[in-house]
């Protein structure tokens, strides 16, 4: 692509973002008479550097998310993407060059409809397994790098366009069932670009035990149809700092694991002591190949790869994320090691009406 129409393109999208977000602000201001709760603008910042096989790589994003309630039913969410990324020249030429991504990474409205059914409609995270729709934003994520399979079941893209119905079918002192079903239709729009498939979520959660098991589906409805099926396991025991994250996902062409756990102590003055604020993480992760088709984002031979880190959780919403990767393939094996800098940014439209 040439750059000027890259740069024309990039101009647009941002204009683009800008006018749906400004068109949700005047949205809410339009029931601020009527809506308890005021809209909230969120999301993230970071940057980031990456460095695989002696190359390093710098990363600047920003995830602004917009949270607008109109009256008391409904919601509406969005969430942007601006991406800057400075990669060396290959074919050993000297110098960086520049790639500049602005898009909406999704723009829903939720109309509650009870405490059992969420009604959700238009361009949406598709919520197969937990790490698309739980754990990708940067503010949340402990490590740079999703895991290897959080392309299976999510598409291309992790968006889809249609609607969606969520909500907890059964919930009582001893245990919670929820679900999430979703279609999507086919779209090639530059913003909301998602294809044809249908799918859900159904998830048991054991408070006593802070434990929650699901399995998930997802039908390709386009072009060669598949099957995806996944599950996940979530354990935080109560009293402690440490979690357990681990999913399973299987495609027709691949299927592969990843295993996630995170500790901080509060033996010495708490959480938030200078001891507590670090966060020691690993991750194990392995894919495997089904056949040798190409079309689902993962590795085109069996990959294993563990990730260490650790983290510190500094005041006022920041963190410092730093982790080394060793990745085994009969390709080859690699180190990476990645370092960032992240800021959770949340506060209020305007001040909110008292009740």
């Amino acid at each position: 692509m040439h750059p000027s129409t890259s740069l024309i393109r990039s101009r647009r999208n941002s204009q683009i973002i800008g006018l749906m977000i400004f068109a949700l602000t005047l949205l809410c201001a339009s029931g601020q008479g009527y809506a308890q709760d005021t809209p909230l603008i969120s999301g993230g910042a970071g940057f980031f550097s990456s460095t695989t096989g002696g190359n390093t790589d710098y990363q600047t994003i920003t995830e602004p998310l917009l949270a607008a309630p109109v009256g008391k039913h409904l919601l509406i969410e969005s969430r942007a993407f601006l991406d800057e990324i400075f990669s060396p020249n290959g074919n050993g030429q000297p110098g960086y060059g520049h790639v500049h991504i602005v898009a909406l990474t999704y723009l829903q409205g939720s109309y509650f409809l009870s405490p059992h059914v969420t009604v959700t409609g238009g361009s949406f995270l598709l919520p197969f397994n937990t790490y698309n729709d739980r754990l990708s934003p940067i503010w949340i994520s402990n490590f740079q790098d999703g895991p290897l399979i959080s392309s299976l079941g999510t598409m291309s893209t992790g968006i889809g366009l249609g609607g969606m119905l969520a909500g907890s079918a059964v919930s009582t002192p001893k245990y919670s069932i929820d679900y999430k079903a979703w279609f999507s239709a086919r779209s090639g729009n530059e913003q909301f670009d998602a294809e044809r498939s249908s799918g859900g979520r159904v998830s048991l959660y054991l408070p006593e035990k802070r434990l929650e098991v699901g399995l998930s589906y997802d039908r390709l409805l386009q072009g060669t149809q598949e099957n995806f099926y996944g599950a996940h396991v979530w354990w935080e025991p109560a009293g402690t700092a440490f979690r357990l994250r681990s999913e399973f996902a299987r495609g027709h062409h691949a299927q592969g694991y990843w295993v996630e756990a995170d500790y901080r102590t509060q033996a010495f003055g708490g959480l938030d002591s200078w001891i507590g604020r670090f966060e020691p993480l690993f991750r194990m992760q392995q894919t495997f190949r089904r056949d040798t088709t190409a079309s689902d984002g993962l590795p085109l031979v069996n990959t294993q790869r563990a990730d260490f880190g650790l983290d510190y959780n500094l005041p006022h919403n920041m963190r410092i994320l730093t982790s080394y990767s060793r990745q085994f393939s009969s390709t080859g094996d690699e180190n990476i090691w990645e370092t960032g800098i992240v800021y959770r940014l949340l506060f209020p439209t305007w001040k909110g009406r008292s009740k």
